[in-house]
């Protein structure tokens, strides 16, 4: 029999399968197998279900507009008739999440916005079993709840360490999106000590995992099987997951479950200043090369931070650990106890600087009132108008209300650059000037003529209640 060589079509094509094999082969080696780890850790997540109650609808009288008598005596007859118009005394709307066995002996983890406000809490085992659940405790800031049932032996979820946790490794979540039980998805890391606007003591874990309704509370865990964060939140505009979502650091969750069980309530250190970010121009103003840290804007009066730090310090280390920017701030100092004395970092009148600081307790949220200097300040003859801001000064009602212990002038109108481009507005009121105190429009305008023109300062307003940092260039 006479051999025929291949074709260089059939080399060509045995070729290309053979690539196609090798990389499917690859592929398969490194993607991570998630079986095992559902199979074995999906027992110990679980649906959670609240009810809130909620007033029954007032009684039809029979001789009302719309009134049915046929379909009135339908509705008795399927439904019962406990007020005397087929609905029923009280109507619970449900609401769903995830969470997951913390211990043997029933405490169960999830998020306090899933059990805010119920009068009744269920938690669903994945055997089926169902169980009344007794709040133990729940924190707000942290929005972690800590749940009760009356059940032993039950299965536990491994507590991992989410300090270790880095962007890039695989994560898998467990929940009951949309009350799909027992429904795993799985990502990547995308971010670490994210800060969210409405979450100042949570740096919280970024994800690309698929995280929906319903998944709030559960578990995510690492690849080694060990639970690293709680699903908490999703960025969206359709209300369904669109690439991000937000998870709790278990390091966080434990120390809050912690003082849950043994205090019921959670404390949090407090050094009793508000913050904001430095930007490249303030950083400028104050002689740093970068911009980070966090800008002290306001020192609360008798607060831990009294006689300690001063307006347009710029806390750049606490303890030795970089601030790197005014969201990460609350978060570290949170997890102080207070009480506790630690060492700040300071950029102060352009040089570094530490200080200590006893650190103390975080009060609870009160209610901010503020008042419009614009309403409060009649129109005053003695304006001065200088970089394109007209100011005037303010009286002792004004700074009462506004709560300044210093003068300060109001910004009564803004009509040009530089005080524009600076962001500076209508009805501010500034009160330190590159570094130094103002009390009239005079003294603005005075040391305004002793900085060379060109250089950017920094310039302290109150703004509906708040201080902050604006950087001005002078012209």
């Amino acid at each position: 029999m006479m051999y025929k060589p291949a074709s260089r079509t059939r080399l060509l094509q045995w070729f290309l399968a053979g690539v196609l094999c090798l990389s499917a082969s690859v592929q398969a080696r490194s993607l991570p197998e998630f079986t095992e780890l559902v199979r074995t850790n999906g027992p110990a997540v679980v649906n959670i279900t609240t009810s809130h109650k909620q007033q029954a609808a007032p009684e039809t009288p029979s001789n009302a507009p719309g009134y049915d008598e046929p379909f009135d005596e339908l509705m008795k007859r399927f439904f019962g008739n406990p007020n005397g118009n087929g609905v029923p005394e009280d109507f619970t709307p449900d609401a769903r999440g995830s969470g997951f066995i913390l211990s043997a002996d029933g405490y169960v983890i999830t998020n306090h916005h899933v059990v805010d406000g119920a009068d009744e809490i269920l938690v669903k085992l994945n055997d089926r079993r169902e169980f009344t659940a007794k709040l133990v405790g729940s924190d707000k800031r942290s929005d972690v709840a800590l749940l009760k049932i009356e059940a032993m032996n039950l299965p536990t979820l491994k507590i991992g360490d989410s300090s270790g946790i880095e962007v890039g490794e695989w994560v898998l979540a467990i929940g009951s999106p949309f009350g799909f039980e027992s429904s795993a998805t799985s990502g990547i890391v995308s971010a670490t000590g994210r800060n969210l606007p409405t979450d100042t003591y949570v740096p919280f874990i970024q994800t690309d995992v698929a995280i929906n309704p319903g998944n709030s509370g559960g578990p995510l865990f690492n690849l080694d099987g060990e639970v690293v964060g709680v699903n908490s939140q999703i960025y969206s505009r359709s209300g369904g997951f669109m690439g991000v979502s937000f998870a709790i650091p278990i390091n966080i969750v434990m120390d809050v479950v912690s003082q849950l069980k043994t205090k019921g309530k959670v404390s949090r250190g407090w050094i009793g200043v508000y913050i904001q970010e430095v930007d490249q121009n303030l950083a400028q103003s104050f002689g740093m090369t970068t911009p980070t840290g966090a800008l002290v804007a306001q020192v609360v009066p008798e607060g831990p931070a009294t006689d300690v730090l001063q307006l347009g310090d710029v806390i750049i280390e606490l303890n030795g650990k970089p601030i790197a920017n005014a969201g990460s701030l609350p978060a570290i100092v949170g997890t102080v106890a207070p009480g506790e004395t630690v060492k700040l970092t300071v950029i102060r009148n352009r040089e570094r600087k530490e200080v200590d600081l006893k650190i103390g307790e975080l009060p609870g949220e009160e209610g901010a009132t503020s008042t419009d200097p614009e309403e409060a300040n009649p129109e005053n003859p003695e304006g001065v108008e200088v970089l394109g801001m007209q100011l005037t000064p303010i009286d002792d009602t004004i700074r009462e209300a506004l709560g300044l212990a210093m003068g300060g002038v109001l910004v009564e109108k803004v009509m040009s650059d530089p005080a524009q481009r600076a962001g500076i507005n209508s009805g501010d009121v500034i009160t330190l000037l590159d570094g130094k105190p103002v009390n009239s429009p005079e003294e603005v305008k005075k040391i305004l003529s002793e900085i060379d023109k060109g250089k950017t300062i920094a310039i302290l307003v109150y703004r509906e209640g708040a201080a902050r940092f604006l950087a001005m260039k002078v012209e």
